[in-house]
């Protein structure tokens, strides 16, 4: 008997319902997410069929109970909430929800238009371990971006000599700095010995002189905070600097593993030999585009998850083309920075972006537009499993040649 599984994913529990093909329910129930919750549903599943021949749909395409359900057997294929969304009026009028509704809803799409969906294949370890260090990371960056940009806001409110003494406010020397002078007052007495002194013992490599650094923090707009409003501030101060100091010391960290991974993948090395990849841009794309080459039927295919393909609405006389919101957004930040540095190094690229320019595009329009060209060889490559080769790509070559 064909049966189809709706699972509406939910924080502590998740509702689950299954029919048959008629679309008449066969059962519902909710379980735990815990160890005996989920032996339960992997249990309860079995039930009405080997895994195998058990289809399974939710709304996320990944996470521990989509592993515990491959893990088990199971075929699982996701669907977009989007889908899921535009469907409800299908089932009532009214524009209520709820997870059991949503999970009979998830089965009876799985029903009726399941030809249509690919079912999920999970990636080898490796690209998991390289997904989970790679997306860490970027979150790590975005981490230690919003506390820099706190720590600058702080000393702009009450020391804004420290906050632009140095390039970068989060760079080991000012954040000694700081750690070291956390007030006015405390930096009061520095002199050119003292401050000769302590860079010397920071290793500070920069290209100002001692002069030069103590008379830009002399420069600067003198403090109006009050004693103990100055030195409050200095105490949070002196809080953020070491928190922002690790936070950069284990994103290089982090930084250096996923080099070393990604340089050990084919996949990884195909994106690697493609003009001013680099390793980190070549890790986050080799990441989200993984080792399934089933995935991304076509090149559009892979343009749309990018988002570098936008999207045409056309009804009657009316026509528009809209940028695309339904996306792999770390995706797209990742083909669009190699993109933008692969310019650079690759006459043909340049030709593309600067012809983008030529017609009206802004910059960041021109990168999506090279962008997509780019996709176009990345996914011959990776369905053919061949690094890049500019002899192989008429366009370049041609460029090439002209050179």
């Amino acid at each position: 008997m064909s049966m189809f599984v709706g699972l509406d994913w939910g924080g502590s529990s998740h509702a689950v319902c299954i029919v048959d093909a008629a679309g008449k329910v066969l059962d519902r129930f909710v379980v735990t997410h815990d160890r005996d919750g989920l032996a339960d549903l992997v249990a309860r599943l079995r039930r009405y069929g080997p895994p195998g021949e058990t289809p399974i749909a939710t709304e996320r395409p990944s996470g521990f109970l989509v592993d515990v359900l491959v893990e088990a057997g199971f075929v699982v294929t996701p669907i977009h909430p989007n889908v899921v969304k535009a469907c409800r009026p299908r089932y009532r009028a009214v524009a209520d929800k709820s997870d059991p509704d949503d999970a009979y809803i998830l089965a009876d799409i799985l029903r009726t238009d399941g030809h249509r969906l690919v079912p999920l294949k999970p990636q080898s370890d490796a690209i998991k371990a390289l997904r989970a260090l790679v997306r860490g990371r970027d979150d790590l960056v975005a981490t230690r971006l919003a506390l820099a940009n706190q720590l600058r806001a702080l000393l702009d409110s009450f020391w804004p000599g420290a906050a632009g003494l140095f390039a970068d406010i989060a760079s080991p020397i000012a954040l000694a700095f700081l750690q070291r002078y956390p007030t006015p007052e405390s930096a009061s007495r520095l002199g050119e010995k003292r401050m000769a002194a302590f860079l010397a013992q920071n290793q500070y490599c920069g290209r100002r002189g001692i002069a030069d650094v103590l008379g830009r923090l002399r420069a600067a707009p003198g403090p109006i905070a009050a004693e103990a409003e100055a030195e409050a501030k200095g105490e949070l101060a002196r809080a953020i600097a070491p928190t922002l100091e690790s936070l950069v010391g284990q994103i290089a960290k982090l930084s250096s593993r996923i080099e070393h991974a990604v340089a050990e993948l084919p996949e990884g090395r195909i994106v690697m030999s493609f003009p001013r990849a680099g390793k980190t841009c070549a890790a986050q794309i080799t990441a989200e585009l993984g080792n399934v080459r089933a995935r991304f039927q076509s090149e559009d295919h892979l343009a749309a998850e990018a988002g570098v393909a936008p999207v045409t609405y056309q009804s009657g006389k009316s026509r528009a083309v809209t940028w695309r919101w339904a996306c792999n957004k770390r995706l797209r930040a990742a083909i669009t920075c190699f993109a933008d540095n692969s310019r650079h190094a690759s006459p043909w690229a340049a030709k593309v972006y600067q012809e983008a320019r030529s017609r009206g595009c802004r910059h960041p329009h021109a990168v999506r537009i090279l962008a997509r060209a780019w996709l176009r060889i990345l996914w011959r490559a990776w369905q053919d499993s061949v690094p890049y080769d500019s002899q192989k790509h008429p366009a370049a070559r041609a460029m090439l040649d002209k050179g």
